[in-house]
C-alpha cells in the first residue's frame, strides 16, 4: 500500500476536517408513555425499559 513521501502540513488536515459539523439529536415522543427520547434508542421510564413503544425490560431496584 502505497505510502506518503512527504508529511501533509496542519493546514492541509484541517482543510479537510472543517466539513465535520455537530448536528442536534432528533427527539421523538413516546407513543406508550408520552416522553421524548433520542430516536431509535431505548429509554427508561418509570423503572421500565422502552423500545419503539414496548416494555422490553423491568429494572428491579438495587439493594445493597
Amino acid at each position: 500500500m502505497p505510502n506518503p513521501k512527504r508529511r501533509h502540513s496542519q493546514q492541509r488536515s484541517a482543510k479537510r476536517r472543517t466539513h465535520y459539523k455537530a448536528v442536534p439529536a432528533t427527539l421523538s415522543t413516546d407513543s406508550a408513555t408520552g416522553e421524548l427520547h433520542v430516536r431509535h434508542r431505548a429509554h427508561v421510564s418509570e423503572g421500565k425499559l422502552y423500545y419503539k413503544g414496548q416494555v422490553v425490560a423491568e429494572t428491579s431496584p438495587i439493594k445493597r
